[in-house]
């Protein structure tokens, strides 16, 4: 899969590329990973000595606004590099406060691609005839907003890096992830390491790990798990657990269990 980023900022891209384990799903490290990904600078498109991408709004106000001609030219110009290399023109997202939550179906469904055109605005935002001709779906992270779209951008392509084969080191890993169906779209139970006692304060009081999981009783170790995310999500997402109700995602045990929270 391919994703071509425009960006007037494409070294902010070099980290997340190059760093932590999901770098072994990016081929533009070198090291032949499942996604391509190349940077797009719309300034490379601009006329003038300047290389002027933004100008101020008409009708006024503050801020400038990314000019529609650089921006149209460096989409034209990733996919047809996109087409070169044997892969669709892409659909074209825009990350905007405008635009659809991102959630794990969705970044499911891009793992699953052949990937996209990831437009990261800047500024007060773009010409609104940029959007309107050329983006397909625009993309939110939440509701409130960032200086730019580079953040979001490399959400998702992280976020799609994880779900590869072969890049975390253990293959179930991302199964165990909150909002995973695996776990039924319920939120991840707590985790513990060494060592099994902690001092976390100078008073010597020690923290210690549930005895559940020193038993060696798998089944009593996965029911506590179960019921762990249970309780969180009930607490801290009933949203989320209502959907998982609703799709027949819940046991009679795990019905039983929750009563008794109340």
């Amino acid at each position: 899969m391919r994703f071509d980023v425009l960006t007037l900022f494409p070294e902010l891209f070099v980290p997340l590329l190059t760093s932590g384990i999901t770098r072994r799903a990016y081929s533009a490290n070198g090291e032949g990973g499942a996604i391509d990904v190349h940077l797009h600078n719309p300034r490379d498109q601009a006329q003038g000595n300047y290389r002027r991408v933004d100008d101020r709004p008409f009708g006024g106000g503050p801020g400038m606004v990314m000019m529609a001609e650089p921006l149209a030219l460096s989409l034209a110009a990733a996919q047809s590099a996109r087409v070169a290399a044997g892969h669709s023109r892409g659909p074209v997202l825009l990350f905007s406060p405008l635009g659809r939550t991102l959630n794990h179906a969705e970044v499911e469904r891009w793992a699953a691609s052949d990937g996209a055109v990831l437009v990261c605005g800047r500024y007060e935002g773009l010409d609104q005839r940029f959007i309107d001709t050329h983006v397909d779906e625009q993309i939110s992270l939440g509701d409130f907003v960032l200086s730019g779209g580079e953040i979001a951008a490399m959400a998702l392509l992280d976020a799609v890096a994880r779900l590869q084969p072969g890049v975390l080191g253990d293959a179930e890993s991302h199964a165990q992830d909150s909002f995973n169906p695996a776990l039924d779209g319920l939120l991840d139970c707590p985790h513990y390491t060494r060592p099994e006692k902690w001092k976390w304060d100078d008073t010597g009081q020690e923290l210690g790990v549930p005895e559940v999981l020193l038993s060696g009783n798998h089944a009593r170790i996965e029911r506590w798990r179960r019921e762990q995310r249970l309780a969180l999500t009930a607490r801290l997402r009933p949203e989320l657990l209502e959907q998982a109700r609703q799709a027949g995602r819940l046991s009679r045990q795990d019905e039983s269990f929750l009563s008794g929270l109340l």
